[in-house]
């Protein structure tokens, strides 16, 4: 199986839109809940038991997060698609390349096992537990290519798309059968130097060879850079913005390793990391406040001295707004709202998904969202091999979903490069925000400061504070909804 191209991504255990909704007993078990027995407080090592358990645990995970049953993703060819800003209409071969080409070069993070044991648990895999914290590691990845990289930047080695039918969409003839699509583009688009010699065969077992991508940068520059990025998002220790370190940083907000990860966590933990790092000091991470956007705390931190060797005065900046759109399902009222803010250069996705099921959103087409899906186990890759292989970090099977199926509990991203970028945002979303059909937005952009901001250094305030989030658990056990975040209810 092509371990780059998980088909549909619904699995043959479970399967469905509550897949990552475990039972009493089985959090016990696969992670989403406590810890595994004879992890608590206190207990020290992980005895004989745990081990076993562990291992057993993962096996089971490899099965239900690595097979996948057959199924297509189809795309209008008349409806424009919207990735990351960028418009795409599939009406020739060539703009379904420049599709493949932006699709393919996103950095794609995924479960992952056999990976060095995280600290004081048993657990080697994040398979069951992580796929939020995939997520946020996929948007600030996303940040951080629009932050290093040109913009007009593609992978050299993105592969052909699989799984995924281009048709123009029609009701259905009385004479044409159901399932049977019309005549749509075939794989010959993908570029003749991907192309496999028919007489050397096409199983599925048989890595597709990369197309290199015609608009690509070939700059060996870049392509180091480009491994650098995802060697940071590393299963080991030293990674910056590794499971492990982000699992770290949540110990601070009582999360354990196996816990379930909200997407307004989340926010604060991927701040954490980017002031922890000594990686760059020319990028901040802002957190909103009560889903508000406090322009003069933001100008703050961007603006605060920077090393001496850096001639830049104004930091560029991440700011990440925890939203929650609606009770316990998505306000329609608002999907008008979340389509124009995806439309925005300045959109570097959302941390959202279904109940208990995370996903990262990157754009739409018609009533359905475009997502990247961590729910994929994979070996993990030793990213302190200079040479380590990128194709697992980039996935080619494109997977939509329809809007009404969207948890309300998300955190959107933006990203601005200079000052007059952050101006220019906060323009962009303002007009976007004003789209809503409800008498609230959102979230606003208002001048001044955020009154308790300020408490945890630099950005963010505190993720427990009261002050800058109401707390919607003793809500959510009411109503038993899975989500054990926190948001502000619009």
């Amino acid at each position: 199986m092509n371990s780059v191209s998980p088909s549909a991504v619904q699995y043959i255990v479970g399967g469905g839109a509550h897949e990552d909704r475990p039972s009493a007993q089985s959090r016990r078990h696969n992670g989403h809940g406590s810890a595994p027995d004879g992890l608590r407080e206190g207990s020290g090592e992980p005895d004989e038991v745990d081990r076993l358990k562990a291992k057993f645990m993962s096996a089971w995970n490899n099965v239900k997060y690595g097979w996948t049953v057959k199924s297509k993703t189809t795309f209008n060819k008349t409806s424009p698609l919207i990735l990351l800003g960028q418009s795409y209409l599939f009406n020739s071969e060539d703009e379904v390349d420049r599709f493949r080409q932006a699709f393919v070069s996103c950095v794609w993070l995924t479960y992952r096992r056999e990976f060095p044991q995280l600290e004081g648990s048993s657990l080697t895999t994040d398979c069951g537990w992580g796929c939020m914290l995939r997520s946020g590691q996929m948007l600030l990845a996303q940040g951080l290519l629009q932050h290093l990289m040109p913009p007009d930047w593609r992978w050299v080695d993105c592969h052909p798309l699989t799984d995924v039918d281009f048709e123009v969409l029609k009701p259905r003839s009385p004479s044409r059968p159901a399932g049977m699509s019309l005549p749509s583009f075939s794989s010959s688009w993908t570029s003749p130097i991907s192309q496999r010699d028919p007489s050397s065969g096409s199983s599925e077992g048989h890595r597709q060879t990369p197309a290199r991508c015609p608009a690509a940068s070939h700059e060996p520059q870049l392509e180091a850079l480009h491994r650098k990025v995802v060697s940071w998002f590393g299963d080991h220790p030293s990674a910056p913005f590794g499971v492990h370190q982000l699992v770290e940083l949540g110990k601070e907000s009582g999360k354990r390793a196996g816990d379930w990860y909200g997407p307004s966590v989340v926010a604060h933990m991927l701040r954490k990391a980017v002031a922890k790092t000594t990686e760059f000091h020319n990028l901040a991470v802002y957190v909103a406040q009560d889903c508000t956007v406090y322009k003069g705390d933001v100008m703050k931190l961007c603006e605060s001295p920077l090393t001496q060797e850096l001639s830049e005065s104004w930091k560029s900046v991440i700011i990440l707004v925890p939203v929650r759109l609606g009770g316990e399902s998505l306000n329609p009222s608002y999907i008008e709202c979340v389509k124009n803010i995806l439309k925005l250069k300045c959109c570097i996705g959302i941390i959202g998904g279904k109940p208990k099921h995370s996903l990262f959103f990157i754009g739409f087409q018609d009533e359905q969202l475009l997502y990247l899906d961590p729910h994929y186990c994979q070996p993990v890759v030793d990213v302190t091999q200079g040479s380590f292989s990128l194709e697992s970090f980039h996935c080619n099977s494109p997977r939509k979903m329809n809007f009404s199926r969207m948890d309300p509990s998300c955190t959107i991203g933006f990203y601005a490069q200079t000052k007059r970028d952050f101006e220019s945002l906060c323009s962009a979303v303002s007009e976007a925000l004003s789209s809503s059909k409800e008498k609230y937005p959102i979230f606003t952009f208002v001048e001044g400061r955020g009154q308790n901001y300020g408490l945890e250094g630099q950005s963010g305030g505190s993720m427990d504070s009261p002050a800058n989030i109401f707390s919607c658990n003793r809500m959510s056990r009411n109503n038993k909804r899975g989500s054990t975040d926190e948001f502000v209810l619009l």
